[in-house]
């Protein structure tokens, strides 16, 4: 019997090239070798209360993106969160196990609720104002409990193997320790304690374009895999990068190194090699290195992006994959909290 993997992306937007070489990319091989689930987290997007019509727009365009990159629905279970109605009701379940403190301990959670509380310093006590009076300063619910939702996403599928970056770590620890505190509470073993999962190497920090850390949504500064030819290209060109290297063999800086980084990922060893080596003996010309960079990513996106058009346009096809994933998600979720009602001793009278 294969083991379970399982991962999922929040629908909060095209998928970029850090959700492509980080994720999507070991997803592909992943499905040959494993009992592979990948899901698109409808759910845990409204802890930002996202406009309803862009949510179901951004679900719709991920469905076509997790396809058009490799994605195939024989071998693997595609499906939409919100299609496995027994999640939100296990998620309840697990919640009346799991203490309010433990969740507001978690630096995912500090992080977003002084977002949305507008708090910059890292120093002020976010519990006193979580719990303050201004009625137009509030955390919802959901997102202090979206550690239980999201260990909820593994249990309910038994899933022994997660791919996660290192910023959802703590997450997948608190899944263990739910599944260890719920098996322990009602003497069973019902739920295994999922590990993390570093399909072939190391996890991938796929850099931005402005010089600063990961490439992601909310910092701007990312390549998505709907990018046309001309968008991409004066991305690249646009990337941020340093006055040049002013003597032999000095350090890299910060946004030349996220540019070697990306090269890495997409281009071919020789053109990396030879490019630092302009960077050590000062010869480099930055100009020329963002125009192979950014052929180099066409060569990866482009075939993606028409893909991704061409699915788009097919909703009979998207509706017939993600009904088969929701009803194969289903069988096994089903089962996984027909046995926790069971031990809860939550039955019917019919």
């Amino acid at each position: 019997m294969k083991e379970i993997v399982l991962s999922g992306i929040r629908a909060t937007g095209n998928l970029h090239l850090g959700n492509y070489f980080g994720a999507l990319s070991k997803f592909v091989r992943m499905q040959d070798d494993y009992d592979a689930n990948f899901f698109i987290a409808d759910l845990h997007a409204l802890t930002t209360h996202p406009d309803p019509r862009m949510l179901h727009s951004n679900v719709h365009n991920i469905i076509a993106e997790y396809l058009a990159a490799g994605l195939d629905p024989e071998k693997a279970t595609i499906f939409v969160q919100s299609d496995v109605p027994e999640i939100p009701e296990l998620y309840l379940l697990l919640n009346m196990h799991v203490g309010i403190g433990e969740l507001m301990r978690t630096a995912s959670f500090k992080d977003k609720a002084r977002k949305q509380l507008g708090i910059k310093s890292d120093s002020d006590d976010i519990e006193c104002e979580i719990i303050g009076t201004d009625s137009n300063k509030r955390v919802n619910a959901g997102l202090l409990t979206y550690p239980t939702l999201m260990a909820v996403d593994i249990l309910i599928q038994k899933a022994t193997k997660v791919p996660v970056g290192k910023d959802q770590e703590q997450h997948l620890e608190l899944t263990r320790r739910f599944a260890r505190r719920f098996n322990s509470f009602y003497g069973v073993d019902l739920f295994p304690e999922p590990q993390n999962f570093n399909f072939g190497g190391k996890p991938v920090k796929v850099p931005g374009l402005d010089g600063s850390g990961k490439m992601g949504k909310s910092e701007g500064n990312c390549i998505y895999l709907i990018d046309d030819e001309k968008t991409l290209r004066k991305k690249v060109m646009r990337a941020v990068t340093d006055e040049g290297p002013k003597e032999p063999n000095q350090p890299m800086t910060q946004p030349v190194e996220n540019l070697m980084t990306l090269m890495e990922l997409a281009s071919k060893p020789e053109t990396v090699e030879h490019f630092r080596q302009a960077y050590a003996d000062c010869s480099i010309r930055y100009g020329d290195l963002k125009k192979q960079l950014a052929e180099d990513l066409l060569t990866i996106t482009l075939p993606i992006r028409e893909r991704i058009i061409e699915l788009q346009n097919d909703e009979a096809y998207i509706g017939r994959v993600v009904k088969q994933g929701a009803e194969r998600a289903r069988e096994r979720a089903s089962k996984t909290l027909a046995e926790v009602r069971e031990v809860m001793g939550i039955k019917r009278f019919y």
